[in-house]
């Protein structure tokens, strides 16, 4: 006789365990009020947070000094003697900054390898951002770890070095300059880095590794941290996004070791002037004291010179838990996966519980949701696209009511998971189709085991839906409470990355979600499967599904707090004489068609010497505009000779008005020994710097310094270089009389925006002569230079 399970109450606990493991990802609660001084306050550190985004504070900006200044201060209050490193540094793909480091060290009792702990105090440019999440709340939960770390006068072994970067945004400078230039790098063993990707959820850890991982594993275990969030194919999917951070630097160029801990829910916020200390969560930023407390307890006395490794190790957590065990373990469990698998279906088929037409029919409801499932996402979401155009503007690829449409397409996968398997009338068909979804389980973990054993993890929930189908075949009776046990790894394990896959990869993503989500429920088939009345069960998802669109239709607008990313910028090309405003907007809205007007021209024409961006937006739209007379940079060639086979060339460009970043665009020449500031670029494969075709320098500008260019080129080339000048200031310029945005607008992130653009080649500015015979240059350049220049041809 059938055992009929109660399919409610499995269906209440499965929803209960499930919302317990999202739950204790992260610390629900933290110091309403100011915790012991011995114990890491989330209040203080909100305090810090604050104090450090009053204003944006990106490199070049005048915060930017009076955040430096408050952090040596805070430091100072701990008791310790901060330090200054200043320099230039250039990044593999040009990206030259004057970086500015604040740095402290807290001595050990031995001369082992130091601790250091990392973060950056510098803010996005182009955008307003505040850098509440990112970073302030990384350096904010340093100062307050180490804070509690000296109240306590915890014995330690080791030196702790605690690193305030610069210019991480701008291109990993800050931590370059620390690598390459420091005393102090050398003897780094470990390196602890916060970050932040947006401004709430679970702060996941990432290892940052040279080879293999078993060390650092362990290590990270051994730290003892109360809610770990992480797994082994969490990096291999961080190195797909267009993010990099200091430990990529320490990584490839210091061959240091080392821990990011980084929080991305909520990723409308990030480089956002919505990156405010009020956006930020106060529980992620507790998440991220209970990671550095502990850690920075234990490593400050474990040895940090045993931390490299030929072997890996698989790991991934669960609540309040952290579990690995190594790669050389994937295969035999795969093999026993397989065996227990092919014994179950032999024992079944021989007692004839399994019918193997039944098992060989069962592809076909799991085949049809996986495809159904994940074109009705796909599709659906290009629709909600198309129905709401402003979603294109927002770069990210998350929207403010994005876990409302998260939420919506998995109930809807769902709702086609048990359509696709009816009751049938027969007794436990859910038992026969079960095999299908294991057997496909089991080739994943085959392409797993030789492609990506980062993630062999994922073997444990198909052992576990294993088990179920092995009970049921061995005492030919389903357990439905067991089976709901039983369930568990798949619900901790598969679960949160139909989540966690479009909250990281954005909303493009969620016909992954879809796929997972049916993939998880074919896992869950002795549980699911089992249920009556299946019909309404999928009208129950359907109806779900409905209501989280309806929400996301409600949270649709925009307003303050969730503003809607829009851009303009000035761009004065003095070549030819010409001006226009020009936008990356798909869709204009009131405040950029008060400039673009209601039928703007494509912006096709402006997109050449394109400047990097993250997501590789381009102008989309412009208008002509006003011809300003905006002082141009003076160009100064020291010295033009040739050498050998080479034209050796020095060229100095000097700002004639307030500039925050010059882009040197190289068409054809094949450039040599190039030099800028006094500096050559260091081989650090960053993705920050993006892609951006023919680009030679990007130089942010502090305090209007000029920028010197060394090189030399093959004498039988004409030299043709591009200069483009910006300014981050088109709202307040002189030049202008700019309408402010609406409050439920604000500048768009990622790329050059609310900027005053010149483009002009790279020519000599010309000697001009004057009634006092003296030779002067227009725009400010010094009869020094023109000397130069003129002894140089004399030559």
């Amino acid at each position: 006789m059938k055992n009929n399970p109660p399919s409610l109450i499995s269906f209440l606990l499965l929803a209960g365990i499930l919302s317990g493991i999202f739950y204790f990802m992260m610390p629900q609660n933290y110091d309403q009020t100011e915790a012991p001084l011995s114990e890491f306050s989330t209040q203080r550190a909100l305090q810090t947070v604050k104090s450090m985004t009053v204003k944006p504070h990106f490199v070049g900006a005048a915060y930017h000094e009076n955040v430096a200044s408050y952090l040596q201060k805070e430091l100072q209050t701990l008791g310790l003697q901060p330090s200054i490193q200043e320099g230039f540094t250039m990044t593999e793909k040009g990206t030259l900054v004057k970086s500015k480091n604040i740095l402290a060290k807290i001595k050990g009792s031995t001369s082992g390898k130091a601790l250091l702990l990392l973060s950056h105090y510098d803010s996005a440019p182009h955008s307003v951002s505040h850098g509440a999440s990112d970073d302030a709340s990384g350096v904010a939960t340093i100062l307050e770890s180490v804070r509690a770390f000296l109240h306590n006068k915890t014995p330690h072994k080791n030196d702790i070095i605690i690193l305030f970067s610069d210019a991480e945004e701008l291109g990993l400078n800050g931590a370059a300059l620390f690598v390459t230039q420091h005393q102090w790098a050398k003897n780094v063993g470990l390196a602890l880095n916060f970050e932040a990707r947006g401004s709430s959820g679970p702060s996941y850890m990432l290892m940052e590794t040279n080879k293999g991982n078993a060390a650092m594993v362990e290590a990270f275990s051994d730290g003892n941290v109360p809610y770990p969030v992480s797994n082994s194919l969490m990096y291999s999917i961080y190195k797909m996004l267009p993010n990099d951070t200091d430990l990529t630097v320490f990584r490839e160029h210091g061959q240091i070791q080392g821990f990011n801990f980084a929080f991305i829910d909520s990723h409308f916020n990030y480089h956002t002037t919505q990156d405010r200390w009020d956006h930020l969560d106060p529980k992620t930023l507790a998440h991220q004291g209970t990671y550095l407390l502990p850690l920075l307890n234990h490593f400050a006395n474990a040895d940090l010179s045993e931390l490299n490794a030929t072997t890996d190790k698989v790991y991934f957590n669960i609540p309040f838990s952290f579990v690995s065990y190594p790669f050389d373990w994937i295969l035999p469990l795969l093999i026993v996966a397989f065996a227990l698998l092919l014994l179950f279906v032999f024992v079944g088929l021989g007692k004839q519980v399994l019918r193997m037409d039944e098992i060989i029919k069962g592809f076909v409801p799991l085949l049809g949701a996986l495809i159904v499932a994940g074109l009705l996402t796909y599709v659906g979401w290009k629709l909600f696209v198309n129905f709401y155009p402003e979603y294109q503007d927002i770069l990210q690829g998350f929207t403010y009511n994005g876990h409302d449409y998260i939420y919506a397409f998995i109930s809807l996968s769902m709702a086609v998971c048990f359509l696709f398997y009816p009751n049938n009338g027969k007794r436990n068909p859910e038992m026969n189709q079960a095999v299908a979804p294991l057997f496909l389980w089991l080739i994943l973990n085959l392409v797993i085991f030789f492609k990506l054993k980062g993630a062999g993890f994922l073997i444990i929930p198909v052992l576990s839906g294993t088990l179920m189908l092995g009970i049921y075949v061995l005492t030919q009776k389903s357990y439905w409470f067991i089976n709901v046990l039983l369930a568990i790894p798949t619900l901790v394990i598969v679960a949160p990355f139909i989540q966690m896959f479009p909250v990281g990869l954005g909303l493009k993503i969620m016909f992954g979600s879809a796929i997972l989500t049916v993939l998880a429920f074919g896992l869950l088939l002795p549980v699911f499967g089992s249920f009556q009345r299946k019909p309404l069960w999928a009208a129950f998802f359907f109806l779900l599904a409905v209501g989280w669109c309806i929400k996301a239709h409600q949270n649709s607008g925009y307003a303050y707090g969730k503003a809607k990313p829009n851009s303009l910028v000035y761009v004065l090309d003095s070549d030819v004489n010409q001006a226009h405003w020009a936008t990356y907007d798909v869709n204009l809205d009131e405040w950029t068609k008060g400039y673009l007007g209601e039928k703007p021209k494509n912006g096709k024409a402006l997109n050449t010497n394109t400047l990097y961006s993250k997501y590789g937006s381009q102008f989309t739209f412009m208008k002509e505009a006003p011809l300003k007379n905006i002082p141009r940079p003076t160009i100064t060639f020291i010295r033009d000779t040739v050498k050998g086979n080479q034209r050796m060339y020095k060229i100095r460009i000097t700002p004639n008005r307030n500039v925050n970043r010059y882009d040197i665009f190289n068409k054809d020449n094949q450039i040599h020994n190039l030099k800028a500031n006094g500096v050559k670029s260091i081989d650090i494969n960053s993705a920050i710097s993006g892609k951006s075709s023919g680009k030679l320098v990007t130089y942010y500008v502090v305090n209007n310094e000029p920028l010197e260019l060394d090189f030399s080129i093959p004498k039988t080339q004409k030299l043709n270089l591009s200069l483009v000048e910006s300014s981050f200031d088109l709202l307040r310029n002189p030049w202008f009389a700019m309408t402010p945005r609406k409050n439920w607008m604000m500048p768009m992130p990622f790329v050059l925006n609310d900027a005053v653009i010149i483009r002009q080649k790279i020519k000599a500015s010309p000697i001009l002569p004057q009634n006092n015979n003296q030779l002067v240059r227009p725009y400010g350049s010094t009869v020094s230079d023109s000397v130069a220049v003129a002894k140089d041809s004399i030559r």
